[in-house]
């Protein structure tokens, strides 16, 4: 299935649109996680359990926004918009979403 962030895709024409499609992931940030990030932060390193965390929240929204356009009949999810937030009292969740609009193609 082609996932893109343009409103058109080159591999044909948009035939009917479906619907507005989405995927949501939330992943905890581990207490180890933040301690060395917060190390890495003070010695001007990169948080690299952050971003591991964050790529793999991605990756589970953006597969669950196409297994909906999937069940739909969908050819391609256009137009898709990635959204980050931190969720909780002290931001210690982490929440990554998808959406974007399902669509049939005319090759």
């Amino acid at each position: 299935m082609i996932i893109a962030t343009t409103p058109e895709v080159a591999e044909g024409r948009i035939d009917r649109t479906l619907g507005v499609v989405s995927g949501e992931a939330i992943i905890g940030a581990h207490i180890f996680r933040d301690l060395f990030a917060g190390i890495k932060n003070i010695i001007g390193g990169r948080a690299g359990g952050y971003e591991k965390a964050l790529r793999e929240a991605r990756d589970i929204a953006l597969r669950e926004m196409q297994e909906e356009a999937a069940r739909l009949g969908a050819d391609a999810v256009i137009g898709v918009d990635l959204d980050y937030e931190s969720l909780g009292p002290d931001g210690g969740m982490l929440m990554v979403t998808a959406a974007g609009t399902a669509v049939t193609l005319t090759r």
